[in-house]
């Protein structure tokens, strides 16, 4: 009885461990191709509706064709960028942007997003690029924050009255950063990281499992936050 006992047990030990071993190759493959799916449904539905009957594929298919909208979405955005260079579709978007700005509720909707478009996407801009820790909620406990910008406007204004050098942070909750904080901390309260901002949402998204691998600087001074130019 002891030995069938123990062999049992091997056995499901085993099976417990194929188990783990498949979930974790088939879970990341299996939720990577659920979200890339649904990002392809969902551009095709806000892109397909639009096209002509003529000009979409599923008039002639049994079978819906997925990402046909996508890449529409994509070259549409390609030649709005390729005519914006020049100068009769610079004057086309202007005169588009003027209709905008004159909308009541519309433009203030309009200026926000092209705003954070025109920070984040910005080649020279260092914004949400690197991480730090601060103590934060209260002394001796640490939380990860992405470095956003320095103070800008007004409130650099308010600041520098008080002789306060302030960079603008955004704290994430976990497992999910797509919503948070936006806090303004002293430049030498942030400690900076040399991991990367895709390192830094890893290890939000896992809650502190998923830790990138560290290889330290010889002889290399703690990365100072580079202060960059205000509006």
């Amino acid at each position: 009885m002891t030995d069938g006992s123990s062999k049992s047990g091997i056995i499901a030990a085993r099976l417990r461990n194929y188990f783990l071993t498949g979930l974790i190759i088939c879970a990341p493959v299996a939720i990577t191709v659920w979200l890339v799916r649904s990002f392809i449904e969902w551009a095709d539905s806000w892109v397909k509706p639009y096209l002509p009957s003529f000009y979409n594929p599923d008039t002639y298919s049994p079978v819906a064709i997925p990402g046909f909208g996508l890449l529409v979405a994509i070259v549409v955005i390609t030649l709005v960028g390729f005519l914006t260079a020049s100068i009769i579709g610079r004057s086309i978007i202007n005169f588009g942007e003027s209709l905008l700005n004159r909308t009541p509720l519309v433009r203030t909707i309009y200026k926000s997003l092209k705003q954070i478009f025109q920070t984040v996407l910005q080649d020279q801009s260092s914004s949400f690029k690197k991480a730090g820790l601060i103590e934060y909620p209260s002394p001796g406990l640490w939380s990860l924050v992405f470095i956003a910008t320095d103070a800008k406007g007004e409130i650099a204004a308010k600041f520098d009255e008080r002789g306060m050098d302030m960079v603008a942070v955004f704290l994430p909750p976990t497992p999910l950063p797509t919503a948070g904080f936006l806090l303004f901390v002293p430049r030498d309260k942030i400690v900076p990281l040399q991991m990367s901002a895709e390192d830094a949402a890893k290890l939000l998204i896992s809650g502190g499992l998923v830790t990138p691998d560290h290889k330290p600087l010889a002889d290399a001074p703690p990365r100072p936050i580079t202060q960059q130019k205000r509006a």
